[in-house]
């Protein structure tokens, strides 16, 4: 291990993470990243800011620190979902077992060992979490809000006919098959195109509203300050807000019957209780397993729209040709990863690169260039993988944005597993030994040796792409950039409805990756183990800032992603025994070397326990308690309100009435260093919801219609930035 190196590496990112931090507890404070630091809580409440000179924003404080930790579990629950706090939980749980691993790791050559990772770490740990987040998830289910996706069935691989269109077949179909309990249903067309010009009118109108409010308080005042691009004051379209719902008001409804050459072989199926809609959903409806596919429907805002209308039939095309763009991306990743490689060997490096000996004999270049440059280039590398990852999860198909995330939450994983761990362990050592390709019984033996021999890199990448990345997320660099160019070049205001969500299929990824390197490295270079408590502590508190403050989710999973999080440490553990067993095998110690062969298949059956114990309650409701809920609502008399709830939920083309808030309106409070008082008038929300509840949709209103008001909507706006661009 080149301690010199890791001692330089260290430096550097403990004094930007210092820096980073320190620079985020005094922009906080500033009135002018209010929507940068506390978007959710901007997206939930009513705020008017203050702006006065406190000499305290302008002082670093570690207050937010206590602020994020007053918060208990059921608060957080109450605010951010379970999702959030199944990610909080994955956190404790890291910690957990990086403290074990510090505690025993010194009993490498003991037999101890052994019967603490399994009795300790597999039936204890494991479990009990697992039984945790189950339970939570349960109770999620049966006492959380109304669902209408519980009630709800998506049905694809409807037959074409040419007797009649997809409305009457759905209808004909369920009527005749699910008699007793179909209610209704809600067609998906075909519009992707209508599907953007009606989100982009969504938004125009939400900010025209804003801008409204924006005007009671600024009463109409011009902007002193001109736009920079187009000379135009930064608030005269505000000028035009009485004219804008006086103009609205002239759109009237017109139905048209052509537009159901628009449907597609897509559909949202109703069922009169919670209990029909799973019993459908599970049942196969014909003898052909490609038509009249069923799934339980999403929740509405986690709808994936854009897919609803892709056929079928080519779905599992997609996801081989996903998978396939997937192991080349990964194999065309050994490219940057070799060169990574190169620049942590500097007995290698100088042989490439003999005109670089001069400077490469300096000792700091020397330990900046092995130390911290390797580490810090593949994590620039690895930022283009998530991105990409989730264009090849929406080519897959899924029907919801959570499934989308999830999808590309596994990729992440596999790729990040792949190329930081194995790919740098095996290119050092074991693919440079073509014999131990032959003999698999050497595998572990090579594992134990490699390992070692790249501790000082997987360090110095907890430090880089741990430490320095939390700081990186507290200080939300790319919004704090935008915000600055929106507010001062483009002179536009802030937008409350754009609000970040919390990007999981980054997060968990490098969480158990992290997890991985622990369990890998616990015997063999302990060193790591300090600096993965240390991220894991400052993740602890970052995160949960950012959960209360800044990231807002539309849609909740109910925690659907601890499987991964539990087969991903059971394949960790795994791993780790493999290496050790390798380790006795390499000290002789046959006895030891014996009893782990039979512990990893201990390890795997414990698993295969877990998967059908826990996991069927992640997939699917139990029917003891759907019928137990259906039995409440039936006697409490909300079913029959329920169901008229239903016809609206999946409607393509919402209306304002069916815009939902974020979930977590209950966050009340002032930004900190803003003097500013939230304040929530709830009279006045209900008593628009009453206005705007005469303005639903009936299920027949087809998309034309939309399209219509969407083109007028726009136009008038095109109109009215035109007039405000000539003053």
């Amino acid at each position: 291990m080149k301690l010199s190196a890791l001692l330089t590496s260290a430096g550097i990112n403990i004094g930007l993470c210092a820096l980073l931090l320190s620079l985020y507890s005094i922009l906080r404070k500033q009135p002018g990243n209010v929507n940068v630091y506390f978007g959710r809580r901007l997206a939930q409440e009513h705020s008017r800011l203050r702006d006065s000179f406190i000499l305290e924003r302008f002082v670093p404080s570690p207050s937010w620190i206590m602020k994020a930790l007053q918060y208990k579990e059921e608060e957080i629950l109450d605010i951010a979902g379970l999702d959030a706090v199944v990610f909080l939980r994955i956190l404790v749980f890291s910690t957990a077992t990086e403290l074990f691993w510090t505690r025993y790791s010194s009993w490498a050559d003991s037999f101890n060992i052994i019967r603490c990772i399994y009795y300790w770490k597999c039936r204890t740990k494991i479990k009990m979490e697992y039984k945790n987040i189950a339970r939570m998830r349960l109770v999620h289910v049966t006492r959380s809000p109304l669902s209408p996706s519980h009630f709800t069935v998506l049905v694809r691989g409807i037959p074409k006919s040419t007797e009649q269109p997809f409305h009457d077949a759905v209808q004909t179909f369920f009527t005749k098959y699910h008699a007793s309990s179909y209610l209704s249903h809600q067609m998906v067309y075909k519009v992707g195109k209508v599907q953007k010009i009606m989100s982009s009118a969504k938004n125009a109108y939400n900010k025209c509203a804003h801008l409204k409010d924006n005007v009671v308080d600024q009463r109409c005042r011009p902007s002193v300050y001109r736009c920079c691009l187009c000379g135009g004051p930064s608030n005269s379209f505000q000028l035009y807000h009485d004219e804008l719902e006086v103009s609205g008001k002239e759109i009237d409804d017109h139905s048209d019957p052509n537009a159901r050459d628009e449907e597609c072989a897509s559909a949202f199926v109703f069922f009169k209780t919670r209990y029909a809609a799973l019993v459908s959903s599970e049942v196969l409806q014909t003898s052909n397993p490609m038509l009249w596919v069923t799934d339980m429907a999403p929740e509405p805002d986690d709808v994936y729209w854009s897919n609803l209308w892709l056929p079928y039939r080519q779905l599992w095309i997609r996801r081989i040709a996903t998978l396939l763009a997937s192991i080349v991306l990964m194999f065309l990743f050994l490219i940057p990863v070799t060169f990574v490689q190169g620049l942590s060997q500097l007995d290698t490096l100088q042989q490439r690169l003999p005109f670089l000996n001069g400077i490469l004999k300096k000792p700091f270049v020397s330990q900046l260039v092995t130390g911290y440059l390797p580490s810090v280039v593949l994590q620039l590398f690895l930022y283009t993988i998530p991105p990409t990852m989730m264009i090849f999860s929406a080519v897959e198909g899924p029907i919801s944005h959570s499934g989308r995330k999830k999808s590309a939450c596994y990729k992440v994983l596999y790729f990040t597993i792949w190329n930081v761990f194995f790919v740098n362990v095996l290119s050092g050592s074991v693919i440079s030994q073509i014999n131990v390709l032959s003999s698999p019984k050497d595998i572990p033996s090579q594992l134990a040796k490699a390992v070692p021999r790249q501790a000082t890199f997987f360090i110095t990448y907890v430090l880089t792409s741990g430490w320095a990345s939390l700081s990186s997320e507290v200080m939300q660099l790319f919004s704090l950039i935008w915000n600055i160019i929106r507010k001062y070049i483009f002179r536009k205001t802030e937008d409350p409805t754009s609000v970040p969500s919390f990007p999981y299929h980054t997060e968990i990824p490098k969480l158990l990756l992290f997890g991985l390197l622990g369990f890998t490295c616990s015997i063999l270079a302990p060193l790591i183990l300090p600096f993965l408590l240390v991220y894991y502590f400052l993740g602890y508190i970052v995160y949960r800032n950012q959960i209360l403050n800044v990231y807002c989710s539309r849609y909740e999973t109910g925690g659907s992603m601890w499987p991964i999080v539990h087969n991903t440490t059971v394949f960790s553990l795994v791993l780790t025994q493999i290496i050790a067993l390798g380790v006795f095998g390499l000290k002789e110690s046959p006895v030891a070397a014996g009893f782990m062969i039979p512990l990893v298949i201990f390890t795997l059956l414990f698993n295969e326990y877990c998967r059908k114990r826990f996991h069927p309650l992640f997939k699917s409701f139990s029917a003891q308690d759907l019928i137990d809920m259906d039995r409440e609502d039936e006697q409490s008399g909300r079913m029959d309100q329920i169901r008229e709830q239903l016809i609206l939920a999946y409607c393509q083309f919402p209306t304002d009435a069916q815009d939902k808030s974020p979930p977590g309106d209950k966050c009340e409070g002032e930004v900190e260093g803003h003097s500013s008082s939230i304040e929530i008038d709830n009279n006045a929300r209900s008593q628009d919801s009453k206005d705007d509840s005469s303005q639903h949709p009936t299920l027949g209103t087809l998309p034309v219609v939309r399209l219509q008001k969407a083109v007028k909507f726009l136009s008038m706006i095109v109109t009215l930035q035109k007039r405000s661009l000539s003053i």
